[in-house]
C-alpha cells in the first residue's frame, strides 16, 4: 500500500468519525437521520481542518457484538457511510466494532471506501466481549469475491484486549498479520482508547518491517496529541486520531474545528522539518 498515492502524503492523518448509537443499540434515539447529521458534521469539520482521510466507526454501539453484527447495523453503517461520502472529498475507511471484518468490507464496497480497520485479523485475543478470533482467511477471500480495491489495516496487540497464554512479541504479531494474513497496513495502539502508544511497541513493529524488508505502512492508532505528534509521526507512517480532536478532549464529544486546525498545523511543521 502506498500512502502517498492514496492520501497525497507519506504521513497521513486519519480523523475518527465516532458514530452515535445506531438503531437498536443501548442509548439510541431510533432516528438514524440524527446519526447521519452528527457524522456529517464531524466529517466536514475534520476535513476542513486539514486531515488527510477519515475512519467511520460505530463507537456508540456498546456493548459491542464480539464478531458478527446484525444486518440492521450493516444497513445503518452503509447509510451513514454514504451520507458522509456525499459531503467530503477524501479517502474513507470503515471499522465495524468489535471485529466484524466481513461487515466492514461489505459496507466499504457499498459506499466506495478505501480501507477497513480490523481489530483482530489473525490470532486470538481476550477482550471485554470474550475471546475474539481473527478471520483473515475469510476477509481476504471476500475481498477477492467483491472485487474491490480496499486496503485491510490490522491492529497489532489491539487495545482493550490481552493475549492468550505466553505473550507473543509485536514482531511476531507483525509477521503473522502481514506475511500470513496479507494485511496492507498495521496499527499499533495504547492499552485503551485515547491512551498513548507504547514507544517500545511502535519501534518493535518498525524494526520487524525493516527486518522482513516489508513496505507495509505502520500507523499509530491511539493517544496521538499535538504535543506527541512530533515524536510519533517522526517514527510511524501516519496516525489515526480521535480523542485529541474532540471538544474538551473527550472522545464522545463533537469534533472541534479549532483543535483539528491546531493539530494539523503542528503536523505540517513536522512534515516540513522532515522534508528539510
Amino acid at each position: 500500500m502506498n500512502c502517498s498515492s492514496l492520501f497525497g502524503t507519506d504521513t497521513p492523518i486519519i480523523g475518527m468519525v465516532h458514530l452515535e448509537p445506531l438503531p437498536a443499540a443501548p442509548g439510541a434515539t431510533g432516528d438514524l437521520t440524527d446519526v447521519c447529521v452528527a457524522a456529517r458534521r464531524d466529517a466536514k469539520r475534520l476535513v476542513s481542518g486539514g486531515v488527510d482521510g477519515l475512519m467511520i466507526e460505530n463507537y456508540g454501539d456498546t456493548p459491542f457484538y464480539p464478531d458478527g453484527v446484525p444486518k440492521h447495523t450493516v444497513a445503518a453503517m452503509t447509510r451513514v457511510g454514504t451520507a458522509v461520502n456525499e459531503v467530503v472529498e477524501c479517502p474513507i475507511g470503515i471499522n465495524v466494532l468489535r471485529n466484524d471484518a466481513t461487515a466492514a468490507l461489505s459496507v466499504a464496497a457499498a459506499v466506495g471506501a478505501d480501507y477497513i480497520r480490523v481489530n483482530v485479523h489473525t490470532g486470538l485475543k481476550a477482550t471485554d466481549q470474550g475471546l475474539i478470533e481473527g478471520t483473515a482467511h475469510e476477509t481476504l477471500r471476500l475481498r477477492e469475491q467483491l472485487g474491490v480495491d480496499c486496503a485491510i489495516w490490522a491492529d497489532l496487540d489491539v487495545k482493550h484486549a490481552a493475549q492468550i497464554g505466553s505473550r507473543r512479541s509485536i514482531a511476531a504479531e507483525f509477521e503473522d498479520c502481514v506475511d500470513r494474513g496479507h494485511a496492507d497496513g498495521v496499527i499499533v495502539s495504547g492499552a485503551a482508547t485515547g491512551q498513548r502508544v507504547d514507544t517500545e511497541a511502535l519501534n518493535e513493529a518498525l524494526d520487524a518491517r525493516t527486518a522482513g524488508d516489508y513496505s507495509t505502512p505502520v500507523f499509530v492508532g491511539s493517544g496521538v496529541t499535538a504535543e506527541s505528534v512530533d515524536e510519533l509521526l517522526g517514527a510511524a507512517d501516519g496516525a489515526i486520531v480521535g480523542t485529541a480532536l474532540k471538544e474538551a478532549g473527550q472522545t464522545t464529544n463533537p469534533v472541534m474545528t479549532e483543535r483539528v486546525e491546531q493539530f494539523m498545523d503542528r503536523v505540517e511543521r513536522v512534515r516540513a522539518e522532515t522534508d528539510n
